[in-house]
């Protein structure tokens, strides 16, 4: 796992990412948590893709709600497991 992708999943561990669906305007993409879980500002490109990767691995999920626009990014068990895991060198 790369540290930038390490450190992506540390903000999904920390709860700072959600998922847009681009349902009522807006551009499908990740967004930033605020603090009352609303969106904050878009993810970087680089961190998206890490995103991308790391969802597709298995290691965190979009958890969809019902008829919202934004969704919470998580961690799947198997993601849990190496945020504990220090960063690669």
């Amino acid at each position: 796992m790369t540290e930038n992708e390490m450190s992506t999943l540390r903000d999904v561990a920390d709860q700072s990412i959600l998922f847009h669906n681009g349902l009522w305007g807006g551009p499908m993409g990740f967004r930033w948590s605020d603090t009352d879980g609303g969106a904050a500002g878009t993810v970087p490109q680089w961190q998206s893709e890490s995103l991308d990767r790391l969802i597709r691995r298995g290691l965190a999920q979009i958890t969809p709600t019902p008829g919202a626009r934004l969704a919470k990014v998580t961690l799947t068990p198997t993601g849990a497991d190496y945020v504990d895991l220090p960063m690669a060198a």
